[in-house]
């Protein structure tokens, strides 16, 4: 083609015969540098990468109908820069679609999100100019005080907020905390509030659907919205591979129609995007298949309950879901040097209230003997 500014990657740096890309697919990809903008789960796309954007579409209707319980065909979506495009994207089509279809104006639109939420929430809040509301949570299991949410949301309600974009976390960041879905809309229900949920599963969405089959969290729950996943956490894809679901007949809300010369307009945030990243995941899923991906999630939950019992004799206070890798620490006998040494994530650098431990393929038991050597020896030292 001589109309698009697209071509393979640079030859004088990027050799496209080297030998070991034909046994590298994503590698080869990355060469043959497909651009995949626009959304192809819907309408028309561009030609000339329409092998890649195939495998796009396969992968996107994959994580809708075998990892969220969706009907076949009912969900667009596309790969995404990451969790927070993925979250953002959401939010931008849920804004509009209350503007378009109900005559909202900005002030009336509230995103509503515990203070545990991934900082993609308040980020989105900024960039679409609509209001927050951050729900307090109970310090000891994570979930949201109702009592307190019920409160600001009545308040909100006074105030002419009429359309609420409702966050509920499929695990937190710090926590692995998952919300409590059923409650939340019993809330938002009782208090007869036009709503509609976005499921943040960046971080739990390739852990908790195997490891809970929680048919809230799931597209059988009609009053989800949409999902964000993250393929470069627990699915170790490269970066720039998030992926957003949202509910067919949404997407459109989000359409730039003076994007005249792509071919089916663009519906996405980012606009250009690698359809290697597409490749990346697709091959994992494919590798692995459900079976073999509940396997190694089970057996990566095995080694997080061992490590929670040697925290437990120890007598080291911990929050931990049951159904995630995630365990965060009390600093109280944790010091600052055992924490440098095995890169511990505090919630605030400034000054830490927890450490947070996740339990990943490298994090093998090896790895946690010499932890919990070296913790045995700072306690010493009490």
């Amino acid at each position: 083609p001589i109309g698009l500014p697209a071509s393979y990657l640079d030859p004088k740096v990027f050799y496209s015969d080297a030998p070991f890309l034909s046994e590298a697919p994503f590698m080869s990809t990355m060469v043959a540098n497909p651009n995949h903008i626009g959304c192809h789960t819907l309408g028309d796309s561009e030609p000339v990468f329409g092998g890649t954007q195939e495998l796009e579409r396969e992968l996107i209707e994959l994580c809708a109908t075998q990892i969220f319980d969706a009907s076949p065909d009912s969900v667009d979506g596309y790969v995404a820069s990451g969790g927070t495009e993925a979250n953002i994207q959401a939010f931008w089509v849920m804004r509009n679609y209350f503007i378009e279809e109900h005559h909202a104006d900005h002030e009336e639109i509230a995103m509503v999100y515990s203070q545990d939420a991934h900082y993609s929430m308040p980020k989105g809040v900024n960039l679409l100019n609509i209001k927050s509301i951050t729900a307090e949570v109970h310090g000891e299991n994570r979930q949201i005080d109702l009592d307190g949410l019920e409160k600001k949301l009545i308040e909100a309600k006074k105030e002419g907020i009429k359309y609420f974009i409702v966050v509920m976390n499929m695990s937190t960041t710090m926590f692995g905390s998952v919300d409590d879905m059923a409650a939340s809309i019993a809330l938002f229900e009782s208090l007869e509030l036009n709503f509609k949920i976005h499921v943040d599963g960046a971080y739990g969405g390739f852990i908790y659907p195997f490891s809970a089959r929680d048919p809230l969290y799931s597209f059988k729950n009609e009053d989800v919205f949409s999902f964000s996943l993250d393929a470069h956490k627990m699915l170790l894809s490269p970066y720039g591979t998030g992926i957003a679901l949202i509910r067919k007949g949404f997407i459109k809300y989000a359409m730039t129609k003076e994007a005249n010369y792509v071919k089916g307009k663009d519906y996405t945030l980012v606009g250009s995007r690698s359809g290697a990243n597409a490749v990346a995941i697709w091959m994992i899923l494919r590798a692995y298949g459900s079976k073999g991906w509940t396997s190694k999630i089970q057996e990566l939950l095995d080694r997080t309950d061992w490590l929670c019992e040697q925290l437990k004799k120890r007598g080291i206070q911990f929050f931990r879901h049951p159904k995630m890798n995630i365990i965060t620490l009390k600093p109280d006998r944790i010091d600052h040097e055992l924490a440098d040494k095995y890169f511990l994530v505090p919630d605030d650098h400034e000054s830490p209230s927890w450490w947070k431990i996740v339990v990943m393929d490298h994090v093998t038991e090896g790895v946690l003997d010499r932890f919990l050597l070296d913790l045995d020896k700072s306690l010493e030292n009490e």
